[in-house]
C-alpha cells in the first residue's frame, strides 16, 4: 500500500489538446473516438489526462522520413492560376 498522497492528474479540454498540438478539435475528437488518443468522458465531453497526451506525443514523433520529400514535385496535382 502506498503512503503520501497521490499525484494529481491533469485533465486537458479538447480545445486545450487541439491548441497544443496546433490541430483542429476535430483531429482531436478522431483521435479520441480511433482509440490513439486516450480519454475519460465527463457529461457530453472529454478530458484528456496531460500524460496520456505527453505519451502519445512521445510515442508518434517522427525520427526520420522514411522516403525524402522531393520538392520539385511537391506542388504537382495543383491547378496553377
Amino acid at each position: 500500500m502506498q503512503n503520501g498522497p497521490q499525484p494529481r492528474v491533469r485533465y486537458l479540454t479538447v480545445a486545450e489538446v487541439a491548441e497544443l498540438m496546433r490541430v483542429s478539435r476535430m483531429t482531436v475528437y478522431r483521435l479520441v473516438h480511433g482509440g490513439e488518443l486516450p480519454a475519460v468522458r465527463v457529461g457530453r465531453s472529454f478530458r484528456v489526462p496531460q500524460d496520456a497526451l505527453d505519451a502519445f506525443l512521445a510515442t508518434s514523433s517522427v525520427e526520420h522520413l522514411e522516403e525524402p520529400v522531393d520538392e520539385r514535385r511537391e506542388g504537382e496535382g495543383r491547378l496553377s492560376s
